[in-house]
């Protein structure tokens, strides 16, 4: 038996210090698999002088020691990139985790990557890195509803199915996905549900991608479509609003006062606003500001069926993006738009085909 180590090092930003990918290869008639982990409920336990509370505890290496499964399906390497609750996560610290997926991948000896991340914002974070990795090599988010202190810890299985997904052949093609409780979510329109139940992640009408279980990856759908947008510049400011019953468009002229360089908000029913918050919307887009609508409702898509005042035919009219038929969600609309501003600036025309895919 053969006793490889090789140690590379990524650069991230100075909160996340020269992470280092260590894969000890130990049959090298395995392929490669790389964890990425950044902490979230997998990683944490349960602490007495914390009332019983989760907290981080445990990095990416424990994380594999605890499910020794995984040597038998590869030689499993390590990143540990971060440890800290995904309710922390921010657009920067993805941007940084893309690169460092994207230079993991960059090796010919590595198969694909699993990040291991929190529930809370892991939909986002998924489909950050759907949009943003140039590597066609899988990419599998996964996590733990239940700390690894829980009498039924969720975790060890997830990431042994992750593993299980990047290497197999009914897997491919489906870009970055999210995959907890053996259903495989596209990143573009998988949602968190449910707040403490292990099954929390659905993608609605769009369906499951596939199904892991016994070691097997059972293919449901292919994937709908993918957007891809290099990432080589700096993030922009982008607010992501709601409109509600009564809403006087404040939030919205605040942030185009405080510098916004984009703003999404999330609409009501297939993307209407009332009369106030279309002032505002006015007063953002007179400043240059692109604006793109989404809707609150989980399911179909929004469409410009309303012409009145604030209705979605008058909001296109006047120079609103709409998100369709790409039918992400608020907070996913508003990544795809710092990317977009960041790459392509205020070009109405490119930004509405990124939207209008």
């Amino acid at each position: 038996m053969f006793n490889i180590i090789a140690t590379i090092v990524i650069f991230t930003t100075s909160v996340f210090a020269e992470p280092k990918l260590e894969l000890k290869i130990d049959n090298p008639k395995l392929p490669n698999v790389v964890i990425v982990s950044t902490g979230g409920t997998i990683a944490e336990k349960s602490s007495a002088s914390a009332g019983g509370a989760a907290k981080p505890a445990l990095s990416g290496s424990d994380l594999i020691a605890g499910v020794p499964e995984l040597a038998k399906l590869a030689n499993i390497g390590v990143v540990n990139f971060s440890n800290i609750d995904s309710s922390h996560m921010t657009p920067q610290d993805w941007a940084q985790l893309s690169k460092t997926v994207d230079r993991v991948l960059a090796r010919k000896d590595i198969a694909g990557v699993v990040v291991t991340h929190g529930t809370d914002t892991m939909a986002e974070g998924s489909f950050f890195l759907d949009v943003t990795v140039t590597s066609d090599k899988p990419v599998v988010f996964t996590g733990a509803m239940n700390d690894a202190s829980s009498l039924t810890p969720d975790g060890p299985l997830n990431l042994l199915n992750a593993v299980t997904q990047v290497l197999s052949p009914n897997a491919q093609n489906w870009g970055v996905t999210l995959t907890l409780n053996r259903y495989v979510n596209a990143a573009a329109h998988v949602r968190k549900l449910q707040t403490t139940n292990v099954q929390t992640f659905e993608s609605g009408e769009k369906g499951y991608l596939g199904y892991v279980f016994g070691g097997k990856v059972t293919r449901f759908n292919g994937r709908l479509g993918r957007i891809r947008i290099p990432l080589t510049k700096d993030l922009p400011l982008v607010p992501y609003l709601r409109t509600y019953a009564g809403a006087d468009g404040m939030f919205i002229r605040h942030a185009v006062d405080q510098g916004a360089k984009g703003i999404v908000v999330d609409g009501l029913g297939a993307g209407n606003v009332n009369p106030p918050v279309n002032a505002a919307i006015n007063y953002a887009l007179s400043k240059n500001i692109p604006v793109v609508i989404t809707t609150r409702v989980p399911n179909g898509a929004v469409e410009p069926s309303y012409g009145d005042v604030g209705g979605g035919e008058n909001l296109l009219e006047e120079g609103c993006i709409l998100a369709r038929p790409t039918e992400i969600d608020g907070p996913k609309a508003r990544l795809l738009l710092m990317i977009a501003i960041a790459e392509y600036g205020n070009d109405k025309a490119k930004l509405k085909s990124i939207f209008n895919r």
